[in-house]
């Protein structure tokens, strides 16, 4: 039997800024034309630039492909993110 918070290969190719390819994903927290915010084995990842669009999403094998311009990539830890994405931080101070 197969466990599904198993640890997958975790990685992120990235293609002129235009398109992205993510493996090792565990869920999508948000998402929008600005900000796309994953659960990845590693922890949070969180995607921002303009125009993004998930193409492919298969949770299963833990792929998602992201399309648009892409400026930043930000990892953070699994704790202190509730399941919206925003950090318990940020929903204070709103």
């Amino acid at each position: 039997m197969e466990d599904s918070k198993q640890v997958r290969k975790h990685q992120l190719n990235l293609n002129d800024r235009k398109e992205a390819l993510i493996t090792g994903v565990r869920d999508v927290r948000s998402f929008d034309d600005h900000e796309i915010i994953l659960e990845t084995d590693l922890g949070i990842l969180m995607i921002r630039g303009s125009e993004l669009h998930m193409g492919r999403l298969t949770l299963e094998k833990g792929e998602v492909d992201i399309n648009g311009h892409m400026d930043s990539f930000v990892y953070s830890e699994l704790k202190g993110f509730t399941k919206s994405g925003e950090s318990v931080f940020k929903r204070l101070f709103k």
